[in-house]
């Protein structure tokens, strides 16, 4: 059975079984109930799509699937054989390559970088950074259909709740007409676009850079990388502060105050023996940071700002935030 071609015989009363499609092979029982089970399922969503005023036409061209994405649910079970360390992952993510494109696409895009500037006060470097961690600078968003993806979390994935808010928000985008649902790509999750936002976010912060009526982060790099400083800005982005740098920590420092959860100003950082990595001190006592060591062995330490803290609202993870700052740094060094 193809994928895509029961739910609408069901939204549209043409079938409620299978045994009504002549061309089809026989199948299993199990199989039957199961397609029945999410064509239900695809139809509730439909219903409620339709209770809250969205287009009807949309919604049945977008929730046309007969069976859960099986790629989806393998890669949502997939357990990591192992978890990289910091060396290991910054590696993976910040290669020469994206350092090249990077200052390439940085000294490009100088003029649009200078307007998202003037209206949201972020730093453009760090923008090009998270485009860069994100999607390559846009190489890669994801093949997957977003609509397909978020029902197939929504129906059987580990957290059905939160997916089945993001579906009725990305069908929220659909009936907005902002792109069609064919062209809805992103992750296996649901990560949408350039900037690798879910419908949630999308939905709060992409914006209309371009002036063309609806945000654009698949294809428009006006909106792409408007969108990201409005998430940053909107966060609480401190434009006068940098987001972390390098440094030296005595060999006495106790692990216990490493982690970006506890915060001292510079000053009582340079009193516990804390430095830049040249040894030289710190120009700011007065501003507070945290002392960040990304592998517990290794001799690579970090100071970090509040805006570090701001990208990890892009993604939680310390390693992610980390590379964010140090692929800006590559590409303006």
């Amino acid at each position: 059975m193809k994928r895509r071609n029961f739910l609408t015989h069901l939204i549209g009363g043409a079938a409620t079984t299978l045994g009504g499609i002549n061309s089809e092979p026989v199948i299993s029982y199990a199989y039957a109930k199961s397609v029945l089970n999410y064509a239900s399922f695809l139809s509730t969503i439909y219903q409620q799509a339709i209770q809250q005023g969205m287009n009807a036409k949309i919604m049945k061209r977008a929730l046309n699937f007969s069976t859960p994405n099986a790629k989806v649910i393998q890669l949502d079970r997939k357990q990591p054989e192992f978890t990289l360390t910091w060396q290991q992952y910054y590696q993976k993510v910040i290669t020469p390559a994206k350092i090249e494109e990077g200052r390439k696409q940085f000294n490009i895009l100088q003029s649009l970088l200078t307007h998202i500037w003037q209206k949201y006060q972020i730093d453009p470097s760090i923008i090009v950074g998270i485009w860069g961690i994100e999607s390559y600078y846009g190489k890669y968003l994801g093949k997957f259909n977003v609509i397909d993806a978020l029902a197939t979390l929504a129906y059987e994935g580990k957290r059905v709740k939160f997916f089945k808010t993001e579906l009725m928000n990305a069908l929220k985008i659909l009936d907005h007409r902002s792109i069609s649902p064919e062209n809805m790509t992103g992750s296996y999750a649901g990560a949408m676009g350039q900037p690798q936002f879910m419908p949630s976010a999308y939905l709060q912060y992409a914006v209309d850079f371009s002036g063309n009526n609806q945000p654009n982060i698949w294809t428009n790099k006006k909106d792409i990388l408007a969108s990201i400083a409005n998430y940053l800005n909107k966060n609480g982005w401190h434009a006068s502060e940098p987001w972390g740098q390098k440094i030296q920590i005595p060999n006495h420092l106790t692990s216990s105050l490493f982690g970006h959860h506890i915060s001292k100003t510079l000053r009582e950082w340079r009193s516990l023996g804390v430095v830049r990595e040249d040894g030289s001190e710190f120009n700011n006592l007065d501003i507070y940071g945290s002392v960040l060591k990304p592998n517990k062995s290794g001799s690579q330490a970090f100071m970090v700002y509040r805006n570090f803290n701001i990208i990890r609202r892009y993604n939680p993870s310390d390693y992610y935030a980390l590379a964010v700052g140090l692929l800006r740094d590559a590409i303006v060094s």
